[in-house]
């Protein structure tokens, strides 16, 4: 356990559950305070327990956390922001689940993380309002990979380091970054990216949330961008991001109506 605190209060952001004992429910929570903590939320499985509407993943509550033999246990919960529109809409609760667990695969339970915190609950904020999905999950992605230290080189060629020129190039996940055409034959797992989706993956990367709103890209550019991100992340964390395929098939569901 990260401190030696009898009791502590925390605002955090529900990431997932799994049934714990007969009755409890061992939580993995996103707080301001404490970054990434596992907390034993008791008798929450019970039919009149007070505190389970307040421990549902993507919801923010205030905690109070009294000191266990191995994790913290909640002792009280009381609930920040529902993000109710979240919860009745079953395509953003797919993309609530994909941000969360993004945030849950790159982080660990060591300590303090506010910039992540932050990024988290406005990407939630966003959702929840119903603004332009491209660009709330792909700048959410860029972000984040800022904050975890895999920040993508988009500026300039990887191997080479001439700057990048107006015209369709090569991406590398093994390298992190663009290749340029010349260069295009040494990256063992290059493959192309054209130059309007390399354009706005790099508009969000220097751009405020508030200028990145202004993207407007044609359907087939948001599905190279959504390839080339799923392929990078997915090379990151050296497994498949589950919720990608709760997504696909929501999608598919909305798209048939």
């Amino acid at each position: 356990m990260p401190s030696r605190e009898r009791s502590r209060h925390v605002d955090g952001v529900i990431l997932r559950h799994n049934r714990w004992g007969e009755a409890d429910r061992l939580l993995t929570v996103f707080s301001k305070e404490l970054g990434k903590i596992r907390v034993v939320a008791k008798g929450v499985r019970k039919t009149r327990s007070r505190k389970a509407g307040h421990l549902e993943p993507f919801m923010r509550s205030a905690l109070l956390l009294a000191q266990g033999r191995d994790w913290w246990i909640v002792t009280q919960a009381d609930t920040l922001q529902a993000f109710m529109s979240i919860r009745e809409d079953l395509q953003k609760t797919a993309y609530a689940a994909y941000i969360v667990e993004l945030l849950d695969r790159f982080t660990y339970e060591d300590g303090p993380n506010f910039p992540a915190y932050r990024l988290l609950v406005e990407t939630l904020e966003r959702l929840d309002a119903g603004e332009n999905l491209f660009v709330v999950i792909h700048y959410y992605e860029i972000r984040l990979l800022d904050l975890m230290g895999y920040r993508p080189q988009l500026f300039n060629c990887v191997f080479c380091g001439d700057e990048i020129q107006a015209q369709n190039q090569y991406f590398s996940a093994m390298q992190g970054g663009v290749i340029c055409p010349k260069c295009g034959h040494k990256g063992e797992d290059a493959r192309r990216i054209g130059l309007q989706a390399l354009k706005y993956l790099r508009h969000f990367q220097r751009s405020t949330y508030q200028q990145a709103l202004a993207a407007e890209p044609d359907d087939y550019v948001k599905e190279e961008v959504e390839s080339i991100m799923n392929w990078y992340l997915t090379f990151l964390l050296e497994r498949d991001i589950k919720t990608q395929h709760f997504i696909k098939d929501v999608n598919q569901g909305y798209s048939g109506k």
